[in-house]
């Protein structure tokens, strides 16, 4: 069983780049890229929570357990 990272699924339907993503949240490209593919340990709340402000839309939205 695992944690499942849709957020590229997420960004796809809200038409919006990795590049703008970034930026409004404030990390950086390299570290979002790391994200999508779930290849980080953890994510803090607080950009957990700027993700789905600017993508408008809830945690389970980007994550999924599986």
């Amino acid at each position: 069983m695992e944690i499942i990272v849709t957020l590229d699924v997420m960004m796809a339907k809200r038409k919006m780049s990795s590049k703008v993503l970034a930026s409004a949240i404030g990390i950086t490209e390299a570290n979002l890229s790391l994200l999508k593919r779930g290849k980080v340990r953890g994510v803090r709340f607080e950009t957990l929570a700027a993700i789905c402000k600017h993508l408008d839309c809830q945690p389970g939205d980007i994550l999924v357990y599986e």
